[in-house]
C-alpha cells in the first residue's frame, strides 16, 4: 500500500464503486482519516474494511476519484501502466496523415483529471485535480520511460483547469525541454497551426476529428456556414474537400486570426471563403437560405448541473434558427461538448426546436468524440461530445 490514509464508505453505498464507477460522492462516505488534504492519496474501503480502490482525495461534493480499483505498492509503476495502456490504444487506432492526438483522456483511460494531448513530439499535461498536479513529477517520469526519444518537450498547461485557490500557486511552463510556438501539425493531411500557450484548451480540438472528416464527405460544391469556428477546423476539411463556398464565424478576432492563419498553411487563399467576427445568433437571423451546411459547434453552454436548464434554452434558441434559416435538403452538423447535457436531453432539445421551426428533419448521422478520447463504458459521463447530422426538408 502507497498510503495508510483512507475512507470508509456507509453501508449499502459500495454498489458503484464495485461496478468500476470511478467516483466517490461525499454523502457515500461514514468515516475518513484525520486531516485529509486535497490531492492526497486515498484507500476506498467498504464499511466491512475491504479494499475497494485507490484515488485522489478532494474536499467536495466529488470526494474521491479513484484511479485503481487493485491495490498499488509503486506509483511509477502504476504511472508507467497506465500511459504504456493509453499508448498501446493510440497505436492500435492507426491515424494517417495525423500527428496530433488525446494520449490521456481522464476517466477513459483510468485516469481522472488527467488530459495529456500530443502534437508530433511535445506532450501537453494539464491536471484538472490537485491529485494528478501533485503526481505530476512521475507522470512526466513515465512519459520519458515509455516513449523515449519521441519525446521532445512537455507543456504544463494546468493553471486554468485547477481549483482556483491552488492554481495561484501554479504557472504554466514547461517542465521537460521546450519548444516554439505557434507549431504546426498535420490531421488527415490538413496541417494546423496550434499554440499550446495561448490557445484555447491545450491548443487544438482533437475531439472533432472524424466529425470533421465527416463534414468533408458532405462539402463538395456546397455553401457552407462554419459556426463558432475556433481555429477554423470544419472550414479546412470544407475547402479542401471542393466546397463552393465557406464563411467561418466566430465572436473572438483571436480566432478568426487563427482561420487566417490555417487558410495561408494550407494555400487555400484562392478558395472562396471568408472568416468574419461575430455572434452566431444575429448572423443567422440575416442569412436565409444561403447555406447548404451550417455547423454548430458552441463551447459549452452548461458547466454544472445547475445551469443545465438555460443551457438546453441557448442550444434550442440556435439550432431552431439554423434549422429555420437553412437551405431546403440542407444539412445541420449540430454539437454539444457540454457533460451534463445528455445525449437523450440534447436529442429532445432537437425534437423540440424542428417542432418550433415547423419542418421536416431526418437524422442521418449521430456522432461522438474522436477514439483517441475513449468512453469508459463504467462512467457514463466521459461520452461527453454528442453531435448529429440533420438533413432538413
Amino acid at each position: 500500500m502507497i498510503t495508510e490514509q483512507s475512507i470508509h464508505l456507509k453501508r449499502g453505498k459500495d454498489a458503484p464503486v464495485r461496478r468500476f464507477h470511478p467516483w466517490i460522492f461525499s454523502g457515500a462516505i461514514f468515516q475518513q482519516s484525520p486531516n485529509l488534504q486535497d490531492g492526497d492519496w486515498v484507500n476506498v474501503l467498504s464499511d466491512k474494511e475491504e479494499f475497494l480502490g485507490l484515488g485522489h482525495y478532494h474536499a467536495g461534493s466529488i470526494a474521491v476519484k479513484i484511479v485503481s480499483f487493485a491495490p498499488v505498492e509503486d506509483l511509477q509503476d502504476l504511472w508507467v501502466h497506465k500511459i504504456t495502456r493509453a499508448w498501446e490504444l493510440r497505436q492500435q487506432l492507426n491515424f494517417t496523415d495525423t500527428n496530433a492526438f488525446r494520449l490521456i483522456h481522464g476517466e477513459g483511460d483510468g485516469c481522472p483529471g488527467l488530459i495529456i494531448d500530443v502534437y508530433q513530439d511535445v506532450f501537453v499535461f494539464q491536471a484538472h485535480t490537485i491529485g494528478m498536479y501533485r503526481n505530476r513529477e512521475a507522470i512526466v517520469n513515465a512519459l520519458k520511460i515509455v516513449f523515449g526519444d519521441l519525446l521532445k518537450a512537455v507543456y504544463d498547461k494546468s493553471k486554468e483547469t485547477l481549483p482556483p485557490n491552488f492554481a495561484a500557486t501554479c504557472q504554466n511552463d514547461y517542465v521537460l525541454g521546450t519548444a516554439s510556438v505557434p507549431f504546426n501539425i498535420q490531421e488527415n493531411g490538413i496541417k494546423f497551426s496550434v499554440n499550446w500557450v495561448t490557445g484555447q484548451k491545450t491548443g487544438f480540438f482533437l475531439d472533432q476529428r472524424d466529425n470533421r472528416a465527416l463534414l468533408a464527405h458532405y462539402a463538395k460544391d456546397k455553401h457552407i456556414l462554419n459556426t463558432f469556428c475556433y481555429s477554423g477546423g470544419f472550414s479546412m476539411y470544407a475547402l479542401k474537400a471542393g466546397a463552393a463556398s465557406v464563411i467561418s464565424l466566430d465572436a473572438s478576432a483571436k480566432a478568426i486570426d487563427l482561420v487566417n492563419a490555417n487558410i495561408s498553411l494550407n494555400k487555400l487563399g484562392k478558395k472562396k471563403h471568408e472568416a468574419i467576427v461575430g455572434d452566431t445568433l444575429p448572423y443567422l437571423k440575416n442569412n436565409q437560405d444561403e447555406f447548404d451546411i451550417i455547423i454548430l459547434d458552441p463551447p459549452a453552454f452548461a458547466k454544472s448541473i445547475s445551469t443545465k436548464h438555460k443551457a438546453l434554452q441557448g442550444y434550442q434558441k440556435i439550432n431552431q434558427l439554423a434549422i429555420q434559416q437553412i437551405k431546403k435538403n440542407g444539412l445541420l452538423f449540430t454539437y454539444s461538448c457540454s457533460q451534463v447535457i445528455t445525449r437523450e436531453l440534447f436529442l429532445n432539445m432537437l425534437v423540440a426546436a424542428g417542432i418550433a421551426a415547423g419542418r421536416e428533419i431526418q437524422v442521418i448521422h449521430q456522432m461522438t468524440q474522436a477514439p483517441d478520447h475513449p468512453i469508459n463504458l463504467f462512467h457514463p459521463e466521459s461520452n461527453y461530445l454528442k453531435g448529429f447530422v440533420l438533413r432538413v426538408i
